[in-house]
């Protein structure tokens, strides 16, 4: 019996009964002939229900035009999406990277299409006779019991899209936030990683990153204090230092403008501080004040030297001159 209830599964249960009953000798063959016919007549009948296939079309009608609907409003947002990262990348500051102008474009396209999908999904289901209450409660928990048991993850990605929105900063960026400090290598939806100079890698979640410092988005001062003993003059000090860093920007590429000898800075009994400024590259203000130092100490020494040799040789024309007025008052 189970056989033959598999063989003809796409009868009405009524008539499907009826022939299994007259396979297993329950029934005359008039019987079936009769529940054959009435089976006939039956899907006649529902095949040439013009009421029931308009509202079937009309439905369907409805479906297809909110479809298409869907589909333009979708397309138009997309297009009105691309056409605001065009301006922002063409009005944004040089540094922009067009590929996370690319990333939050392809982003904001996903969001859509996921919204209005989810639209057309709601909308199809109500055509279809669908009750959607039960289905928007149940989201509406599963929203709430997902908000609630991942706050942290949810602060994390919009902190991370608004980063990446606002251009907050970028790859290869040298920032600080908090206590940690470094060269940006990696910015993600839900994490930031750091790599600090001694080569610590920070991996940040994007919600704890609440303030930031960026040392290269503008271009950087260097500034040096270098010491003078308070028996050279003020003069002299401020003269050795413009002659030591004459033309080191035309060397060093990253200087954008000839240092400036502010003066002193500070002072003591037995010495005083002349600061040097200089406007340099984003982010190279070590390597300048480096630069400047090493030039600045070099014209030290060479001052050193030139001062030693002098004395040097001024001790000697006092030798040679006692030696030949020794040597005159001999001869007498």
């Amino acid at each position: 019996m189970w056989e033959i209830e598999r063989v003809v599964p796409w009868f009405e249960e009524e008539y499907s009964m009826t022939f299994i009953h007259w396979l297993a000798g329950n029934l005359d063959t008039d019987d079936v002939v009769q529940g054959a016919i009435h089976w006939k007549d039956a899907v006649w009948k529902w095949l040439t229900d013009s009421a029931m296939w308009s509202t079937f079309l009309f439905v369907v009608l409805k479906i297809v035009i909110i479809f298409i609907i869907t589909r333009i409003f979708i397309r138009v947002i997309n297009k009105i999406i691309d056409k605001s990262m065009e301006q922002k990348g063409d009005n944004g500051r040089f540094r922009l990277n067009t590929r996370r102008l690319t990333t939050v474009g392809e982003l904001l396209k996903n969001v859509t299409n996921i919204v209005f999908n989810f639209i057309l999904i709601m909308l199809v289901l109500s055509q279809m006779g669908i009750n959607l209450g039960p289905l928007i409660a149940g989201a509406g928990v599963l929203g709430l019991a997902v908000g609630f048991g991942a706050q942290s993850l949810v602060k994390d990605v919009i902190t991370g899209f608004f980063i990446i929105f606002e251009d907050q900063f970028a790859v290869g960026d040298v920032i600080q936030t908090g206590t940690f400090k470094g060269t940006v290598e990696m910015i993600g939806l839900r994490t930031t990683r750091l790599v600090s100079w001694k080569g610590e890698v920070y991996i940040l979640p994007n919600g704890s990153i609440t303030t930031v410092t960026n040392f290269s988005m503008s271009n950087a001062l260097a500034v040096v204090d270098v010491p003078m003993k308070a028996e050279r003059s003020l003069e002299e000090a401020v003269s050795l230092v413009k002659q030591a860093i004459q033309g080191i920007e035309e060397s060093n590429a990253q200087i954008l403008n000839m240092p400036d000898v502010l003066g002193v800075q500070s002072m003591t009994t037995s010495e005083y501080i002349v600061r040097v400024v200089a406007e340099c590259m984003p982010n190279t203000g070590a390597l300048v004040e480096r630069d400047i130092q090493n030039n600045i100490k070099r014209a030290l020494e060479d001052e050193e030297h030139r001062q030693a040799a002098l004395e040097t040789a001024i001790t000697l024309e006092k030798e040679d001159e006692s030696v030949r007025k020794g040597g005159e008052k001999g001869g007498a």
